[in-house]
Order: structure tokens, then C-alpha cells, then sequence
């Protein structure tokens, strides 16, 4: 077959990457686009083509898994109420429903079809999370998924080219911050019409009228690779088990991982209950973080897409967390859900024999703080004349350490989001950060140590109280270390005073006060007394760790210049080894 053929090797795979850098396009374009800081600071959105089966053939490399994975069994909803046959140039569909989209309620998801020369040939979709959506606001309060805000089922936001007008107005008067929400709306739309642009600019070029080839090139390559990938693993059963805070009581995460030759099977039976509160997990997200988490272990330089995602399955019993059924409360699913990659790295960290990284914060810890006027418990005439402010910004603890590394610090894993600077939020809004640092000694002491988490002060310029809403996970059960590793500080969350407040739910915080959140640190890899002195008195000198840390984890005297006392470190070991 001649290079010069449209469908030879090589130019398959030049359509393929540059079918990749058309998603990515996609995706950066919604992020310029967006109006909310989750979007364009955060980047907490997904962007991806599909074929006219609902297969997806690329994702973005920007975005978070929960979304792409998710949306990656989307666009089979979309096409089960839409057929393709039905759809027209100019048609844009939407949908928040948790169970068809990406789990949530403050997720939309758009599905755009492609026409080139009158003929459809190829979907993008896209997705972002919105500041808000109506309801209780964005928290795991809700008993109900009626009470988390305004449901859209799948629909048209356009026919033909023409938005629906109607729709938009009903999101508007539902929602607290409507010029963003709406907003964010058209930048979905709009990222979706740069992928179709760019797609037909593309089949332009290498002279293709469909993308049957280069889609069946993809997916069987990907299907391959993956499964190439999974037989270098010992075939067999393991098992694996964490508890993790829950809202009002701790919860099970059961897994059973099955690995053979047609690929790797994960069941979650045995996994606690749906909770009463906003915490559960509709599957597809479950689906979306589990799949994730071995494919980071076992496939991580294969391509996500279909091919490499059906060789992962997951199932979770219906009537569990990690499988709520409408109409479970399900706002705060990622407190959950994103602590599943931990969990599949415990199954192949028996499979693999090591080679995984150890337990992480892995679920986000969000300043998603409110005030204003019916904002806030207690005395209404304290909020009556405050500033009505809506604002949700990401950070994270530190994830676990890695194999031959030590852990991330203030980093989102699984998620992926980024950190939303503290003068954005200032500026859209009286919040004041006081101070954004790395905790000190949060990470797990280990041969490798966990990643820091930080330590945020807040208030607010207001001299009015305020309401946050906590989603935050590892207060009573911190990330546990690995193969002698131990384990990350807990987080915590705290009033200046010293109060303790709760880990989950809605709170106010007086107009005296200041609010302090201190993120988990991820837990250590490997014994603390194997770490090289030197690199501990590196640690105390960067203020990572403390100098009675030091002493007391890692068996190393360092002083006042950061120097190793030598002849101290010899005998604080030579103790631990007796």
C-alpha cells in the first residue's frame, strides 16, 4: 500500500494524532471560553469525537477523568433518544441527568454531530461543571436529587442553528450566578463547533470522506495495546479493601479484580450501602474513576478511547454507593468516587507484586463558600446588607508517594483539576485568603514520602458570617502508607478559635472568625529509615518536614544548618534496628 493512499499506515496514524490535536483544540477552546472559574481556571471539563455508533475515538488530553470516562457512555444516551438518522446540521443536545451524563447535576453535557458536504460524520461532546445549578447549592446536604437543583433530561439547545430560547431562560431563573451558568452553556456549544470545523478542515486534507477506517484503525490498535498490556500481569484473583469517612458514618469500599485474557473485571460487591446524603455514586461515574485507576498501572501511554476502555469492566451492585439509583442524592459523588483509583491500586499491588504508588487525599478538598442574604444560618439581619457571593474553587491534598518517588504535593489525583489561584477568587467575590501554604509533616514518612497537603485561612472582607459547604474525605481515615510506609496526616477543618467543625455538610462561619482548612498529606512508600539522611535534612531544610520529624520518623539528627549530625543519626538508627 503506497503512502500516498488515504488510508495506508502511516497517514492512519498522522489522521489519528492529528485527530488528537483537534480534541485538544476543543477542549482548550471551552477553557477560553468558559465563565466559570472551574472551567478556565481549573480546567474541570472533558472534550472528545465519537464516532456515529457513540464509540469514542479521541479524548482530550485536558480534563479529568470523571468527565471524559463518563461521557465516553454519554453519547450512547444521546444517540438511544436521538438516533443519528433523526439529527440535522445545526441540531446541539444537552443533558445534566447524573445517570446519563457524567454523574451530577453541575455537569452538563453537550453532543454536537458533525456534517461534512450534507452528510454526518462524526459527534463531539463536551463537558464542564457549573458554578451552580439551583437547589441546596453544591454540597452533600440533600436527601433527595430533587433538592440539588434543576434537572435538564436530554434535550436540544438547538434546532438547526437556532438556541433554544426557553431553555436558557429557565437555567437562568434557576440559578445564582446566571451570567456564568448560561455562559458556560455557549462555551460548550462553542468548543463543539471549533471541534466540527477543525474535523471537516482535517478530512479535507488527507482526502477521507468517512471515518470508518481510521475509527476501526483506532479502536482495534488501542484494544490490542491495552490488552498486551494487561497479559504482562500474573493472571488471577486479588481482593482489596479501604474505609473511608463517609458523611455520617464510614464506608466500605469493597473490590474484587479479576485479570485474565480478554482483559481485567473489577466487582464491587461487598461495598457499603447508598448513604442518606449526597455522597453516592451513579455508575457511570464509578465506571469512569475505577477504569481510570488501572488503566494509570497498567495501559498509561495507550490511548483512552473505546478500544482501551472495553477491555476494563466494572460492575457495583445496584443499591450500593458506588451504584445509586434515582433518585439518590448524588452532588458530592467525586468524595466517593475518586477514591476508587486507590482502590484498584490496592488489587494490583498484589498482582504486580508492588510497583503502585501508595494512598493519596485523592478526593478533593473545594473552598465552595456562599454569603449574602438567606445564605447563611442564624440571625437574618446579619447577612441583610452583605454581599451575595457563590463561589467554588478546587485545591487538593497531596497524593500518595510513587514508585521511586516521592508524592505529588497540593495535587489533584485522580482528578487532574488544578489549583484556582487565590487572587481569582478574590476578585469575583469578598473572599480573603489569608494564607495558602504546604502543611508541614503531612506527608507520610516513608522511604519515598507522601505529597503535602496545604493549609488554607479564610474570610471574607464582609463583616458578615458566611457559609462553606465541606465535601472533605480523610478526616477520620487518613491515605494509608505502603510496604512499610506510613500513613499521610488526616485533614482537618477548623475555625481560628479553634473549633472544630465538621468534615461534611453545611456550616457557618461567624463573622469573627476565620476558617482554617488543612489538607491530608498521601502516605509513604517504603520503610522511613531507608531514606538518605541527606534527603531528609533536605526536607527540614525546605520546611517539608520538621526537625522532630526528622528524628522521630526517619531516625535523622539534622542541625541548625541544615547539616546531618552524623554521629546522632548513627545511633537513632542503630536503635530502630534493634
Amino acid at each position: 500500500m503506497s503512502i500516498n493512499d488515504p488510508l495506508s499506515p502511516i497517514r492512519l496514524q498522522l489522521m489519528w494524532d492529528r485527530l488528537i490535536a483537534v480534541v485538544e483544540e476543543q477542549a482548550l477552546a471551552l477553557m477560553r471560553t468558559g465563565f466559570s472559574t472551574s472551567t478556565r481556571e481549573a480546567g474541570d471539563l472533558s472534550a472528545g469525537v465519537f464516532d456515529l455508533s457513540g464509540a469514542m475515538l479521541a479524548q482530550a488530553v485536558t480534563g479529568t477523568p470523571g468527565h471524559i470516562n463518563s461521557m465516553a457512555r454519554a453519547v450512547y444516551h444521546f444517540l438511544d433518544r436521538f438516533p443519528a438518522k433523526t439529527m440535522k446540521e445545526g441540531d446541539i443536545y444537552l443533558t445534566n441527568d447524573p445517570w446519563k451524563g457524567t454523574g451530577h447535576l453541575h455537569d452538563f453535557t453537550f453532543v454536537t454531530p458533525t456534517f461534512r458536504q450534507g452528510k454526518m460524520v462524526a459527534l463531539f461532546a463536551s463537558t464542564c461543571h457549573v458554578v451552580d445549578i439551583g437547589g441546596r447549592g453544591m454540597g452533600a446536604d440533600a436527601r433527595q436529587v430533587y433538592e440539588e437543583g434543576l434537572y435538564i433530561p436530554l434535550m436540544h439547545f438547538a434546532r438547526e442553528g437556532k438556541v433554544d430560547q426557553t431553555l436558557t431562560d429557565i437555567v437562568a431563573a434557576n440559578v445564582r450566578e446566571p451570567v456564568q451558568v448560561v455562559g458556560d452553556l455557549y462555551s460548550l456549544a462553542t468548543c463543539n463547533e471549533i471541534g466540527c470545523r477543525r474535523l471537516i478542515e482535517m478530512m479535507d486534507e488527507f482526502g477521507i470522506d468517512d471515518l470508518d477506517r481510521l475509527g476501526a484503525h483506532i479502536l482495534a490498535k488501542s484494544r490490542q495495546a491495552s490488552l498486551e498490556a494487561i497479559s504482562k500481569i500474573t493472571p488471577g484473583e486479588y481482593k482489596f479493601s479501604m474505609t473511608v469517612d463517609g458523611y455520617d458514618k464510614p464506608i466500605d469500599l469493597v473490590a474484587t479484580m479479576k485479570i485474565g485474557p480478554t482483559g481485567i473485571d473489577v466487582d464491587f460487591t461487598g461495598t457499603s450501602g447508598v448513604s442518606a446524603f449526597g455522597i453516592n455514586v451513579p455508575h457511570c461515574y464509578t465506571e469512569a474513576y475505577a477504569s481510570f485507576g488501572v488503566k494509570c498501572i497498567v495501559s498509561p501511554k495507550v490511548p483512552n478511547n473505546e478500544g482501551s476502555l472495553e477491555v476494563i469492566r466494572i460492575t457495583a451492585p445496584e443499591g450500593c454507593i458506588l451504584n445509586a439509583k434515582h433518585p439518590s442524592p448524588v452532588a458530592a459523588r467525586h468524595v466517593t468516587g475518586q477514591m476508587l483509583p486507590d482502590v484498584m491500586f490496592g488489587c494490583l499491588h498484589q498482582a504486580l507484586k508492588g510497583g503502585v504508588p501508595a494512598e493519596g487525599a485523592s478526593c478533593l478538598w473545594n473552598l465552595s463558600a456562599t454569603g449574602g442574604p438567606g445564605r447563611v444560618d442564624g440571625d437574618p439581619s446579619e447577612t441583610a446588607n452583605a454581599i451575595a457571593f457563590n463561589i467554588m474553587s478546587f485545591h487538593a491534598g497531596g497524593t500518595g508517594a510513587r514508585p521511586g518517588r516521592d508524592g505529588l504535593s497540593a495535587t489533584a489525583f485522580p482528578s487532574g483539576v488544578r489549583n484556582v489561584p487565590a487572587e481569582v477568587n478574590e476578585t469575583i467575590s469578598p473572599i480573603v485568603i489569608w494564607k495558602k501554604e504546604y502543611r508541614q509533616d503531612s506527608g507520610g514518612p516513608g522511604e519515598f514520602r507522601g505529597g503535602l497537603g496545604q493549609i488554607m485561612e479564610v474570610s471574607t472582607l464582609d463583616t458578615a458570617p458566611f457559609a462553606i459547604s465541606a465535601y472533605y474525605d480523610r478526616v477520620d481515615h487518613p491515605p494509608r502508607g505502603r510496604d512499610g510506609g506510613h500513613d499521610g496526616m488526616a485533614g482537618k477543618v477548623t475555625l481560628d478559635d479553634g473549633t472544630k467543625l465538621r468534615g461534611m455538610g453545611q456550616q457557618t462561619v461567624p463573622k469573627k472568625n476565620r476558617l482554617i482548612i488543612s489538607m491530608p498529606g498521601g502516605g509513604g512508600l517504603g520503610s522511613p529509615r531507608k531514606r538518605p539522611a541527606a534527603t531528609v535534612a533536605e526536607d527540614v531544610r525546605q520546611g517539608f518536614i520538621s526537625s522532630d520529624a526528622a528524628r522521630r520518623d526517619y531516625g535523622v539528627a539534622v542541625n541548625d544548618d541544615f547539616s546531618v549530625d552524623e554521629s546522632a543519626t548513627a545511633k537513632l538508627r542503630a536503635q530502630a534496628a534493634e
